[in-house]
C-alpha cells in the first residue's frame, strides 16, 4: 500500500483528488493510504511521511511552494506533485525538483496520466529510501547515500553523503536484517556498509568513497568479502 499526502485548504478539492485516487486504484488494482491536512504550516510542523505528496500551492499563511522549500532540506527524495490555479510557479517548482504539476479543476483524465507517471517514481523508489527518527525530526534519506551505519553503545550513527551524520536509537542487527537485501554487507560488529559505496577492497579493511576506512571484523571478514567479491562480480 502506498502512501499518500493531499495537501489543501479547500476540501472540495481535497476530496475530489481523494475521488480520483480511489477511481485510479480500483482501475490500477492497487491500493492506497490517503492523508489530507488542511495548511502547509501543519505540513512543515509535522514533517509527514508519504510515498507521494499532492501540494496546493495557493494557500494562507505558508504556501505550497515554501512548505516545499522547507521539504527539500530534510527529504530530497519524495516525489512531489503541485495542484494549483497558479501556473506562473512553474519554473519555480523544478528548484524544488518537483515531479509535475496539475492545473485545477482536475479532470480525472488528466489526473490518470499523470500518475502514470507518478507511480512508475514511486515505484522504483519503493524501497529505496530510508526515514529515520532524529532528535530533529524525521529525516528521509535515499538508501543510495548512505555511506555506512556503525553503532556506539545504542546509538546508531548514519553517515551519509556530503559528511552529514545523522544519529537515533537503535540495534544495528535489526537494521542489518533491513538493509543487506538492499545492497549492504556487515564487514564488523560495529559497521554495516553500502556496498555500492565502497571504492576499494583491501585484505583487511574496505575504502568507502568518503575516504574512510573500515577494518573487517575477524568473525565477519570471510563472508564480508565473499559478499562484496559477488556483489563486484555482478551476482547480487
Amino acid at each position: 500500500m502506498h502512501r499518500v499526502l493531499i495537501v489543501e485548504d479547500d476540501p472540495v478539492e481535497a476530496a475530489k483528488l481523494r475521488g480520483h485516487l480511489d477511481r485510479y486504484a480500483r482501475e490500477h488494482d492497487t491500493s492506497f493510504s490517503v492523508e489530507t491536512l488542511s495548511s502547509a504550516l501543519e505540513f512543515v510542523e509535522t514533517r509527514h511521511v508519504a510515498d507521494l505528496i499532492f501540494m496546493d500551492i495557493n494557500m494562507p499563511g505558508i504556501n505550497g511552494m515554501e512548505a516545499a522549500e522547507l521539504l527539500r532540506t530534510y527529504d530530497t527524495e519524495t516525489p512531489l506533485v503541485f495542484v494549483t490555479d497558479l501556473a506562473q510557479y512553474a519554473v519555480r517548482g523544478y528548484r524544488v525538483d518537483a515531479l509535475d504539476f496539475m492545473v485545477k479543476p482536475v479532470e480525472y483524465a488528466d489526473f490518470s496520466l499523470r500518475m502514470d507517471r507518478a507511480m512508475r517514481v514511486v515505484q522504483r523508489r519503493a524501497g529505496k529510501s530510508l526515514t529515520i527518527p532524529t532528535a530533529d525530526g524525521l529525516r528521509v534519506v535515499g538508501l543510495r547515500d548512505v555511506l555506512y551505519v556503525d553503532i556506539l553503545r545504542h546509538d546508531l550513527y548514519y553517515h551519509v553523503t556530503g559528511g552529514e551524520v545523522l544519529r537515533n536509537r537503535g540495534s544495528l542487527t535489526q537494521l542489518e536484517e533491513q538493509l543487506v537485501p538492499e545492497g549492504f554487507v556487515r564487514v564488523s560488529a560495529s559497521h554495516l556498509v553500502n556496498m555500492a559505496q565502497v571504492t576499494r577492497v583491501r585484505a583487511g579493511s574496505v575504502e568507502m568513497s568518503d575516504g574512510e576506512e573500515i577494518g573487517f571484523g575477524r568473525s565477519r571478514k570471510r563472508q564480508a568479502l565473499e559478499t562484496l567479491s559477488a556483489y563486484i562480480g555482478g551476482s547480487i
